[in-house]
């Protein structure tokens, strides 16, 4: 099973790693982090597949996946 991991201090809330999601498991969090921005999150770790395609669009490399 793959490991998603978000620093969600540094995330601005962009979306773009939701737009490229194909389990569609990455949601925006209620929540506001340091910088007044609302951090994404996971939503089903379970359903991951480890494609990466998250971190490889995440403009400010703050998505991290282990398999």
């Amino acid at each position: 099973m793959a490991k998603v991991t978000i620093n969600e201090s540094r995330c601005k809330g962009c979306k773009l790693c939701i737009s490229v999601c194909p389990k569609k498991i990455i949601i925006v969090q209620d929540k506001l982090n340091s910088k007044g921005f609302h951090p994404v999150g996971i939503s089903d770790m379970e359903k991951c597949i480890g494609c990466a395609f998250c971190a490889m669009m995440c403009p400010d490399c703050v998505i991290e996946v282990e398999k």
